[in-house]
């Protein structure tokens, strides 16, 4: 017995000597989800990483908000430093913004003075390995929802839990695709829930364009589409085909229509495929890509091939290339009358043009029933035209409770806030 024993601790230690420390890692990652999920501590250093909010990097980007552009009345400002600053929720009680990132970090950002600027900045739920949680979306009932490149995050009332490192989680959905199609490319996820109480998520396919081979897969898994499922991670099932990757979207709330962004296929020149803003007023609607690479204009991977006859074109033809991502209705009453209702837009600036555009925050007018009626720039600047640099390359908008809109940057790792004043 003695040397059996003797046997089975060398077999463990060796074990031990020989495992990766990835192995570890993970091993260390579930004990903590574990524990996390039972309620109990998981024994993260209350020392959490803050980012400073002062000093030379908050003057410059303030001195280069001078360079935006607004309507009559309204006026731009630094609201917060955040490093690589991505998609935003906004709390329903606390003052706290959560941002996302496309790296391995999600931060809380807050104004407990409430002068409308960030008085702390620091990391959220610093026990968990994220991987490019971009997604953040938070339910009428306070639940924050995390959505990274294959998993989905759960944290009940995160709003009054993000202040310890200890944040209770729960795991929804352990793979939102195949392990073996995930990517370096499209790998930013999107959510939001809807009137019908489910959690939608976006699913950029990995390819410019896909090969015919994994279309089967690819729309069996909502893989170039958008996903919906119960808060639980049950009864999932695909909710719009035809996407190529969408990185922006919100609900209509007079009509609980989804409308959302689609970035469109590269390498066809400056002035084509165009951006869209599109509507899915029901389940099951095709919006053409791979066919269509944007718009009416057809892939030339794909143009001997008969489309879907019911495919749905978009609502907004934007500007090649100008890469739009978040979006949101608009439901604020800070803002003039002629704003309330509409579609603010963020384009992150384009890279696959030889001329560049984008930069910028869109506004998009509804008409009564719901349809479009124009679209224009709202706040623009951050590209120079001269020189063809970016100053910043807005990524997501967000409203405070106050009406005033957030709009983030992830190039210069920054959260700006423009406001109206008559």
């Amino acid at each position: 017995m003695k040397q059996l024993l003797l046997g089975a601790v060398a077999a463990v230690w060796i074990g031990a000597m020989w495992s990766s420390p990835v192995q570890a890692q993970n091993l260390n990652q579930a004990d903590t989800l574990k524990k996390l999920g039972d309620m109990h501590s998981a024994g993260t250093p209350l020392d959490m990483e803050t980012v400073s909010q002062d000093g030379a990097k908050a003057e410059q980007l303030r001195a280069n908000l001078k360079a935006i552009r607004l309507p009559h009345g309204f006026r731009i400002d630094l609201y917060a430093i955040v490093p690589d600053a991505r998609h935003m929720a906004v709390a329903n009680n606390a003052p706290v913004v959560f941002v996302g990132t496309r790296k391995q970090k999600v931060w809380s950002v807050s104004d407990r003075s409430h002068g409308r600027v960030a008085d702390e900045v620091k990391i959220f739920a610093p026990g968990i390995k994220f991987k490019i949680p971009n997604g953040v979306c938070m339910s009428k009932d306070g639940f924050l929802y995390v959505v990274e490149q294959n998993r989905v995050m759960m944290f009940p009332a995160a709003e009054f839990f993000y202040e310890s490192p200890d944040v209770a989680v729960t795991v929804v959905a352990e793979e939102l695709i195949p392990k073996a199609e995930e990517s370096y490319n499209h790998t930013a996820r999107v959510c939001r829930i809807g009137a019908d109480n489910k959690l939608y998520i976006s699913l950029g396919q990995p390819y410019n364009v896909p090969p015919k081979e994994k279309l089967a897969l690819y729309d069996k898994w909502g893989i170039g589409g958008i996903v919906r499922m119960d808060r639980d991670g049950s009864n999932r099932e695909v909710f719009a085909h035809g996407v190529r990757n969408s990185v922006g979207m919100d609900f209509n709330p007079k009509t609980g229509d989804l409308w959302f962004t689609d970035n469109q296929v590269d390498g066809m020149g400056d002035d084509q495929p165009p951006g869209e803003l599109n509507r899915a007023p029901k389940a099951g609607l095709n919006f053409g890509f791979p066919w269509y690479g944007g718009g009416h204009t057809r892939t030339v991977d794909y143009k001997d091939d008969t489309p879907p006859a019911d495919v749905v074109f978009p609502e907004v033809e934007m500007v090649a290339h100008a890469a739009d991502l978040g979006m949101i209705f608009y439901t604020g009453r800070m803002f003039p009358e002629k704003y309330r209702g509409a579609i603010f837009s963020a384009q992150h600036g384009s890279w696959n043009r030889t001329v560049p555009v984008g930069a910028r925050v869109m506004v998009t007018y509804l008409k009564q029933d719901g349809t479009v009626d124009h679209t224009e720039p709202f706040a623009e600047g951050w590209l120079n035209d001269e020189t063809g640099e970016y100053s910043g390359r807005p990524v997501d908008v967000a409203m405070l409770k106050d009406g005033s809109l957030l709009v983030s940057d992830d190039y210069s790792g920054a959260i700006y806030r423009i406001s109206y004043h008559k």
